[in-house]
């Protein structure tokens, strides 16, 4: 049986994340230079195959897979699959605003002054999650256990049925702070992101019921995407 892999990407740059803006459970599509990476990151997969395909449920996931589907040669024949549950967290009442009056409020439930102060400590993804929800005054954010089995659930749901069948690569489109709350899931070790790349993969193997990291924020899939389309003008 082959190995079972996600090759697990972040969309690409949105409206809103130009306009630096908090973007969980609402969307705004692609813009021109984030279609543009995007295309570069399918250019540089084109060599790996892929089993299956799944995104989250929001529109900049799905657009995101259609790029990505649409540079790779088999792309047409990838089975492709949407799952809400690797959408990204939901703000609640912070949505839509921008991301320095979030990152202004939360230090502050977290009794932290500044947002520099909040990243330079232990900070939790848990104290994050149960900070948002403490300032979220329409009360739609997701208490933390509840977005921790979400995103849990869906990821090794995929990887689970991948080994099952089989094994091989899928590859998955989801959200930034999802990501890097999976990966702090599977090693506590791991420090809050907030940076993750768009279009950047992070890879992981799952063999035996556990996964493992094999590559964190890695945008060299891009890098070789665009030296293809520089060498025969895609």
């Amino acid at each position: 049986m082959a190995e079972t892999n996600l090759y697990i990407v972040r969309h690409g740059k949105t409206m809103f994340n130009t306009l630096a803006r908090v973007q969980g459970w609402c969307d705004t599509p692609l813009t021109k230079t984030g279609r543009e990476g995007i295309q570069y990151v399918g250019l540089g997969l084109q060599d790996t195959t892929f089993e299956e395909a799944y995104s989250s449920d929001s529109g900049r996931a799905i657009e995101t897979m259609r790029i990505l589907l649409s540079e790779h040669p088999e792309g047409k024949d990838i089975p492709y699959h949407v799952d809400p549950r690797i959408r990204e967290w939901c703000f609640g009442s912070l949505e839509g605003a921008y991301d320095a009056e979030m990152w202004g409020v939360l230090p502050r439930v977290l009794n932290f002054k500044t947002e520099d102060d909040l990243f330079a400590t232990d900070v939790t993804f848990e104290e994050i999650a149960n900070a948002v929800e403490g300032a979220d005054t329409a009360n739609w954010a997701e208490p933390y256990t509840q977005l921790r089995d979400r995103v849990w659930n869906g990821f090794e749901d995929i990887a689970q049925n991948r080994e099952k069948h089989g094994g091989g690569n899928v590859l998955i489109v989801s959200h930034g702070l999802t990501i890097a709350f999976l990966l702090s899931l599977i090693d506590s070790n791991q420090p809050v992101r907030a940076n993750l790349l768009n279009g950047s993969i992070n890879r992981l193997k799952y063999e035996n019921g556990e996964f493992s990291i094999r590559a964190i924020n890695d945008i060299s899939y891009m890098e070789r995407g665009k030296t293809i389309s520089d060498h025969t003008g895609a």
